[in-house]
């Protein structure tokens, strides 16, 4: 192993664990149609170790839809024994059974909703009509096992002018991020474009929902420039990606060539990172 740059280290990582997915969102930046499978489980936890000896602190595991990997219960079990703070984000249609095997493995868990109404949501990509109903009932079990709560929303076309306050309130998330939907070259490009927001439809849809910041819920607001090179991503296949330029590009093995040289080759700038918000009470 090439040694390693402490000066560039991955606070908090987006693990991508799959790309396996059984939703169809039409903004999805993280398709991997270049990915053919996922690293098998004895690679996958010697990269956790990796990352923790590496400075990791934070690990949410994303996909594709990481309650459809066939080891995440494991994987979760054994980033919770190396010390990282850990998260998943989800559609939530598998988390109850996760939640009664693997819930005290979990910090944190994210639940992906872009619209109150169901049809919308629907029309999205998630869910048959029963999305919003299904997130506010999870909401309710996570926040009852003591797990912290994160709420996801993509700002897109059909949903720009939305209020979302009344869901959100009933949710009851402790996060709730708001990205500017983002298109990727290669991932969702000739599908997301009819969905594009301006700056100007990005920020009024943050401003309306400005005053259910409390000391509960802290809305955290991010568009292109905020996203663009501030996360430490990995993909499928043990490899960061970064989407500098709108589209991924991805580093060499990082169980090869080592954590910090191989962050170095994907743009991901600490800064940026910083300047989000990135680092807060996990």
């Amino acid at each position: 192993m090439q040694s390693e740059n402490p000066a560039l280290s991955p606070v908090a990582i987006n693990y991508h664990l799959t790309r396996a997915c059984d939703a169809k969102c039409l903004f999805c930046f993280a398709r991997f149609a270049n990915v053919k499978d996922h690293l098998p489980l004895e690679q996958g936890l010697e990269l956790l170790r990796r990352l923790r000896a590496a400075g990791g602190q934070k690990l949410n595991f994303a996909g594709g839809e990481p309650t459809l990997h066939p080891h995440l219960g494991e994987v979760l079990r054994f980033a919770k024994e190396l010390g990282f703070v850990t998260g998943i984000v989800t559609n939530g249609r598998r988390l109850e059974p996760l939640l009664e095997s693997h819930g005290e493995s979990l910090d944190w868990v994210g639940l992906s909703v872009d619209s109150s109404n169901e049809r919308i949501q629907h029309e999205l990509g998630r869910g048959a009509g029963d999305h919003v109903e299904r997130c506010v009932r999870l909401a309710a079990l996570v926040r009852a096992r003591g797990i912290r709560l994160k709420l996801n929303t993509v700002v897109t076309a059909l949903t720009w002018h939305e209020d979302m306050s009344r869901l959100v309130l009933a949710l009851q998330p402790e996060r709730w991020k708001v990205f500017q939907v983002l298109r990727v070259e290669g991932q969702n490009d000739g599908r997301v474009e009819p969905l594009l927001v301006t700056p100007e439809q990005f920020e009024a849809f943050v401003q309306r929902h400005t005053p259910l910041v409390s000391a509960t819920t802290r809305l955290v607001a991010e568009d292109h420039e905020a996203m663009t090179d501030s996360y430490v991503m990995i993909d499928p296949m043990g490899r960061f990606f970064g989407d500098t330029g709108g589209r991924h590009r991805e580093s060499r093995s990082i169980l090869e060539v080592g954590v910090h040289a191989a962050l170095s080759e994907v743009g991901y700038d600490p800064r940026k990172f910083e300047a989000r918000g990135g680092r807060y009470d996990y």
